[in-house]
């Protein structure tokens, strides 16, 4: 489960470690979102409520604009400046990512840059986001696949003194 309650959408019995796992598969389709001229205190409840870390800015339409953290709420609440709106507090040189991205690079981008999160967007239009809270989903349930195979019986040369056993019904092995 991901910090804001959603599941991951993988089935560990269905996909496996050798199969490509796309970004659209760990990241939150349809995330909070706030408008540029939201009060700042806006996006600290929306933090809470939802119990998310990043909040991205879109403009009518769904155009990414700007994103805002939870460590830029503790910024704004510990200056001195007039600050009012996600406008004032939002970072606007963000990086994003494609829907149809590596998963692998939009990760090494993330530990390259020491982000939480990449909005993904398709354009300027915002259609997800994929945080550090995804990728922690995902190794959990990629241990877990590695548990299960672990724990399940193999079958070595050295079991199979009788093949017959092993063979279809009526077929008679050499």
């Amino acid at each position: 489960m991901r910090s804001d309650g959603s599941q991951l959408k993988l089935d560990p019995m269905t996909v496996s470690i050798d199969e490509m796992i796309s970004l659209n598969e760990i990241m939150t389709t349809n995330p909070v979102t706030m408008k540029p001229d939201d009060p700042i205190a806006h996006a600290g409840e929306l933090m809470r409520e939802h119990r998310i870390r990043h909040v991205p800015v879109v403009e009518r339409g769904g155009e990414l604009v700007g994103l805002i953290t939870q460590r830029d709420i503790l910024a704004s609440a510990s200056t001195d400046d007039e600050l009012e709106t996600a406008r004032d507090i939002m970072r606007t040189h963000i990086y994003t990512v494609a829907e149809n991205s590596d998963m692998r690079g939009a990760a090494l981008t993330m530990q390259k840059y020491k982000i939480g999160s990449l909005p993904v967007v398709d354009g300027k239009k915002l259609i997800g986001i994929v945080t550090d809270s995804d990728y922690v989903a995902l190794a959990i349930n990629l241990l877990e696949q590695l548990e299960f195979f672990e724990d399940e019986p193999e079958v070595g040369f050295e079991d199979l003194t009788d093949l017959e056993s092993y063979a279809p019904e009526g077929e008679v092995v050499d």
